[in-house]
């Protein structure tokens, strides 16, 4: 089993993101089974505020967002195609667009009686008047661009369009292999098609016949792990070691946040440790002298000083 730990839940379409890309990666991990929203008091020490799922971990160096968690993957896969940093720039401006504006699409395209039915299934009463509550509160605080419900369901119809081109010329979006973008596309998808049972996907036949090939992937080898065990790991391990920061920022050893720009904007808090043009490190101390490093991406996040009085 590797040292690699997942929080995440079912239903989460990020998390369908990296359990099928560690299946294709033949990676083994540890599973952690967390709330579909907060609070998560066993989260909240390993991740210093950071409210998004999944979270994945190492020891003490705690990886949110899935940009820095599939970076981790590509490194111990030796497979650099999953990492942003191993493709081309039209690959990543496909995987920005299509986790943000293409993934908001789908998913208001995916509303409807039956994930409302799988709701109700998985949550108490008392759960999913939080669940919605949250969501609503995250949609009212976003920064993204709104979209009417046809507007939503027209991205998505052109988004399928484009794809069903794409793979009916190739195995894979950018090619003879999978990359992220594969895994980036597919997960929001999944949750059309496994969760909201949707038909719009029908007459898209290429489409559907690659997503059966990712399914295939499955999600590798795991094992279950309770909240309280992985905190443990992490009090009882050290951070890796950092390399010397490229960036020559007046704001590292400050007490800074760092907050998604676009929604679930809670920020993450810490001490600035480490900082390039694409990743972030943070030295969250969360009980005592244990100190975890929380890395998350630069791109979408604001980083600001804590003043301090």
């Amino acid at each position: 089993m590797s040292e690699l730990i997942l929080h995440h839940y079912a239903l989460s379409p990020f998390s369908e993101k990296v359990r099928v890309m560690l299946g294709y990666a033949g990676l083994s991990w540890q599973s952690v089974t967390t709330e579909e929203m907060p609070p998560r008091p066993m989260l909240v020490p390993l991740a210093g505020g950071y409210r998004k799922i999944p979270v994945a971990q190492i020891g003490a160096d705690v990886f949110c967002d899935t940009r820095t968690i599939t970076r981790e993957i590509a490194r111990l896969a030796g497979k650099p195609e999953l990492s942003l940093e191993g493709v081309d720039e039209e690959v990543r401006a496909f995987v920005a667009k299509t986790d943000l504006e293409l993934f908001l699409a789908v998913m208001m395209s995916s509303v409807g009686l039956r994930v409302n039915i799988k709701l109700f299934r998985a949550m108490s009463l008392g759960q999913l008047f939080r669940f919605f509550k949250d969501r609503i509160h995250i949609g009212r605080t976003s920064n993204v661009p709104r979209m009417t419900l046809r507007q939503a369901r027209d991205t998505t119809r052109l988004h399928l369009v484009d794809l069903e081109k794409r793979l009916q010329a190739q195995a894979w979006l950018f090619g003879e292999q999978p990359c992220i973008a594969d895994f980036s596309a597919y997960h929001s998808l999944w949750f059309l098609r496994e969760v909201a049972e949707s038909k719009l996907l029908d007459e898209f036949s290429a489409v559907l016949a690659w997503m059966d090939r990712v399914k295939a992937f499955g999600h590798g080898s795991s094992a279950s792990l309770s909240p309280e065990a992985a905190l443990t790991i992490a009090r009882q391990s050290v951070p890796a070691s950092l390399p010397e920061s490229p960036a020559a920022s007046t704001l590292l050893g400050s007490a800074v946040t760092v907050t998604p720009s676009d929604y679930g904007q809670v920020p993450c808090s810490g001490e600035l440790r480490y900082l390039d043009a694409t990743r972030v490190v943070l030295a969250h101390h969360n009980s005592g002298d244990a100190v975890v490093h929380v890395h998350l991406p630069v791109e979408g996040f604001d980083i600001v000083r804590v003043h301090q009085e």
